[in-house]
């Protein structure tokens, strides 16, 4: 099992895109695409329609997917915003580590 930059529950801030300057907590990570869900960002419109007859249709709006280079982690130790590498110990066991701070996320 490889070991992401970023885990369920991390805080982020988004970079680029609409929502940029943003910050929220992370719902899902898709390991196979590289992609996030964030909570609260990178909000979609799903049009729904009516199931029954005396029922009406809906917009709901609902977090989607996108990039994880569309993101930088906050550090939890520091509160800066930087990259993360990926150290090995002696162990064995991969720990993630803040660039600015060097501390483990």
């Amino acid at each position: 099992m490889a070991l992401t930059k970023f885990k369920k529950g991390d805080t982020v801030q988004v970079i680029t895109g609409k929502d940029k300057g943003k910050t929220g907590k992370v719902l899902e990570v898709a390991k196979n695409d590289f992609s996030i869900m964030v909570e609260g960002l990178g909000l979609v419109i799903k049009h729904r329609r009516p199931r029954k007859s005396n029922e009406k249709g809906q917009k709901l709006t609902r977090p989607t997917f996108f990039a994880q280079s569309k993101v930088m982690l906050v550090c939890s130790n520091c509160g800066k915003l930087s990259r993360v590498s990926i150290v090995t110990a002696e162990n064995g066991e991969k720990s993630r580590v803040c660039k600015k701070c060097n501390r483990t996320v």
